[in-house]
């Protein structure tokens, strides 16, 4: 048997920017995708704290130390700059290593985005 657990999370981030002009995707700063063991192209799954909104999408490369978190395209409707969401991937393990496994979770200060 396969389990979808939790892979990768980014807590409390800040929204820096809304794009509705773009193709849709997240931008995230590259130091915070490099922590979060997450990757470019990976889908995620994000949440916003403000409004309760919850949608997929994927990660674009955001300039290194930036703090950017920026959402393009479609999702750009679902936040506005300043709200506070969560970032989270998923990965498909067998049962016996999804019940040991130990996700990476980031927590960020809310106003640069820098790992606390």
């Amino acid at each position: 048997m396969w389990v979808e657990t939790l892979k990768s999370k980014i807590h409390r981030a800040t929204v820096t920017d809304a794009n509705l002009n773009y193709e849709g995707s997240i931008t995230i700063d590259e130091d915070l995708i490099d922590a979060a063991n997450m990757f470019v192209h990976e889908k995620v799954s994000v949440v916003n704290n403000n409004n309760g909104e919850r949608f997929e999408t994927y990660i674009i490369r955001g300039e290194r130390g930036s703090g950017i978190i920026c959402l393009n395209g479609a999702a750009a409707r679902k936040v506005q700059k300043g709200d506070v969401i969560i970032i989270m991937s998923y990965a498909m393990l067998p049962l016996e290593e999804a019940r040991m496994f130990q996700p990476t979770v980031i927590h960020l200060d809310e106003k640069t985005n820098r790992i606390k």
